[in-house]
């Protein structure tokens, strides 16, 4: 039976270098739902847990062909085209 990545306690506080010295493992820890709170001199700078719901796999190349680029895309209008000639 699959283990449920839902976690109801507090995240554990954890400092960046130990963070940084056993990162195989915290991740480990995150893939089975635990989640961290990262901290640099007793200061909060990241929070670490599982990716939410909402986020799906990637889909490359599901816009091919949807996305029209204009004709005229790559070519400036005279004037925007004077005015930087003119500040060089």
């Amino acid at each position: 039976m699959p283990q449920s990545r839902q976690q109801t306690s507090a995240p554990r506080r954890v400092g960046l270098r130990e963070f940084r010295s056993n990162l195989m493992s915290f991740l480990k820890q995150v893939e089975d739902g635990h989640r961290f709170v990262l901290t640099s001199h007793h200061k909060v700078v990241a929070e670490i847990g599982p990716p939410s719901k909402d986020i799906g796999a990637r889909n490359p190349g599901a816009l091919r062909g949807k996305i029209k680029i204009a004709k005229d895309f790559d070519t400036l209008p005279a004037d925007v085209l004077a005015s930087m000639e003119d500040e060089a």
